[in-house]
């Protein structure tokens, strides 16, 4: 059995990116790492580069500007990452630059892949997810996180990247059929320094949006507004010990009363319901659950 984890990056540095976290924290898992570095405004290449690990493969990719409708160049790059995975693994572990594995689950990541590498009705595998948000204290609980997604695939080249590379389907357009693992990624994508939030936003969100929209949703010269968010709750756990440094490092200071609920009469009745009964009504799955 072969596993090879992916990625893709660019401009890490100018947007603050965990993203040698993010590799650091599957590569005891991985046999090889692919890294699909893009034409960046930094130093982003010689930082990838500066990992000491001889599993790690750098392609070097330039991205299409051109395109911002949807996101849809993200899952151009990783198309190109998947592509560049040797050709005798068996399972592609997909890692985004802001997403970290806590190395208490490399054991049941193994395990899992192990106990079903023979199966082929098994195309992939789906992880658990906890968003950080504002501080590495407070974790994001609304409906509109995502609880779940793919992150490993069986290598057939016959996956591709989904809409903005959040998840993988087939060349077919039909879903994976996954099992879930217990496991989580942890999404530190929303933890950053107010001002270095705003360059992402405005960094990522150039494709979505145009010009005008992004400066109305989110002016360059301002720092972000975390107390914007609908709800929050306390992290318990411990982080990766991978982020430790970063977290020592936090410079800024947010806090949040966990008790206040900004929903929505409907959200707040979803919510609810979804406390009582685990079920959230109407989310969106972009998988078949075997």
């Amino acid at each position: 059995m072969k596993i090879t984890g992916f990625t893709i990056i660019r401009n890490a540095i100018k947007y603050d990116y965990p993203v040698v976290e993010a590799i650091s924290s599957i590569l005891p898992v991985c046999d090889e790492f692919v890294v699909a570095v893009g034409n960046s405004e930094d130093g982003t290449l010689d930082l990838i580069k500066s990992i000491k690990s001889d599993k790690i493969r750098i392609i070097e990719t330039t991205w299409d500007d051109s395109l911002r409708k949807d996101g849809r160049v993200l899952a151009i790059e990783t198309d190109k990452a998947l592509a560049a995975v040797s050709d005798d693994t068996t399972w592609a572990f997909y890692i985004q630059s802001d997403e970290i594995v806590h190395e208490k689950y490399h054991q049941a990541i193994k395990d899992a892949m192990l106990a079903y590498k023979d199966d082929f009705s098994i195309e992939g595998l789906l992880f658990k997810y906890t968003h950080f948000y504002g501080s590495y204290k407070y974790v994001a609980d609304s409906r509109k996180w995502y609880r779940n997604e793919i992150r490993i695939i069986r290598h057939t080249k016959k996956v591709v990247s989904y809409r903005d590379a959040q998840g993988f389907r087939k060349k077919d357009n039909t879903k994976l059929k996954v099992k879930a693992i217990d496991a989580y990624i942890y999404h530190y994508g929303w933890v950053k320094p107010p001002i270095k939030m705003t360059e992402k936003v405005r960094g990522l969100s150039y494709f979505w949006h145009t010009d005008q929209e992004l400066d109305e949703q989110q002016p360059a010269n301002e720092a972000f507004d975390y107390s914007g968010i609908d709800s929050l709750t306390l992290f318990e756990g411990t982080h990766p010990k991978v982020i430790l440094p970063r977290i020592e490092r936090m410079n800024w200071a947010f806090d949040f009363d966990i008790q206040q609920k900004k929903y929505s009469l409907k959200n707040r009745v979803l919510m609810q319901f979804e406390k009582l009964t685990g079920w959230r009504i109407g989310e969106y799955k972009n998988y078949k659950m075997i």
